[in-house]
């Protein structure tokens, strides 16, 4: 049965987020300076720390990793939802679908891992900074990289696998991309089962990390909070505001759209937050880790001044 309809729809049709001809141009416009500035942004921050030596840190290593997902996840959706802006029928084909829906799951369950491996990052360095270096030494650090893309992707699979699996009755998403829930709407079947999974992948792939970061900076509050000069503290406390700025915004996000009751959430709204974490939390993680980090802009300028001379 559910194999059956699954060939028989073959190509599904995306609502978008207007059916109006001036707002679709208007954001196409608009998306399209977001995705330049992500793209460049999150490659700008990869070469200044393949560059620079150093920048060549387990801070930055992580960061390098996280902007190479975000890349990933935004070239998961929003060329496609550019190019829909300005088509009149926004389809896209079955097998095109899954793979969207993959890519996208696992790249965003894979930051939210990375955040976590960052926030021990910080946690370590600021709690012990003596041992810094020796904790946190390259083998440890490639594992965490490595455990937070598989743990990822089997994520993906696994909750890709049972979502098409179902039979699905309608081919038409109220949604700019296949999105998990979006495309669970779809099912004439009881998705019951798929509902008690996103809770438990949720809480495994957002709670736990979630609860590592809160862990993590609740004591370095309090070794902050022991230092006694002002300078110090406030030393300490830069070298964790970008990486707490980018947790809020993440967990934030997908707290709201996945770890709600299912009645208490509509398809607007979900459509609005994937927006926020599709595309505006990919530019701005960048933004944010270099404007608010002096290491970042002191390298860039470095990197500037040698382009320069060897011209």
């Amino acid at each position: 049965m559910g194999r059956e309809n699954q060939t028989w729809v073959s190509e599904f049709i995306l609502l978008g987020l207007s059916s109006c001809w001036e707002t679709q141009l208007a954001l196409f416009f608009l998306f399209l300076a977001m995705y330049v500035v992500t793209v460049l942004g999150n490659f700008l921050i990869i070469l200044l720390i393949t560059l620079d030596s150093s920048l060549q840190t387990p801070m930055y290593f992580f960061l390098s990793v996280l902007s190479s997902v975000d890349i990933c996840y935004t070239n998961s959706t929003v060329p496609q939802m550019l190019v829909h802006f300005l088509s009149a029928r926004k389809s896209i084909p079955f097998h095109s679908c899954v793979l969207q829906l993959c890519v996208s799951l696992a790249m965003g369950s894979s930051e939210f891992f990375l955040l976590g491996a960052m926030a021990y990052d910080r946690y370590v360095a600021v709690c012990h900074p003596l041992h810094y270096t020796v904790i946190m030494h390259g083998g440890l650090c490639q594992g965490l990289a490595a455990g937070s893309l598989v743990a990822g992707v089997m994520n993906s699979l696994m909750q890709t696998a049972i979502i098409f699996r179902l039979p699905l009755c309608r081919h038409v998403i109220d949604h700019f991309a296949c999105e998990m829930l979006a495309v669970l709407r779809l099912a004439c079947a009881d998705i019951s089962f798929n509902m008690v999974m996103v809770a438990i992948s949720g809480f495994l792939v957002i709670m736990l990390p979630c609860s590592l970061v809160l862990f993590s900076y609740g004591h370095i509050v309090a070794a902050i909070l022991r230092i006694r000069s002002a300078q110090g503290r406030s030393k300490a406390f830069e070298t964790c505001a970008s990486h707490l700025t980018v947790v809020t915004m993440c967990f934030g996000t997908a707290i709201f759209t996945y770890m709600r009751p299912a009645a208490s959430s509509s398809a607007e709204q979900e459509k609005i937050v994937a927006l926020f974490y599709a595309v505006a939390t990919p530019m701005l993680n960048p933004l944010i880790y270099s404007l608010r980090n002096k290491e970042v802009m002191s390298a860039l300028r470095r990197v500037l001044r040698k382009l320069s001379e060897n011209r």
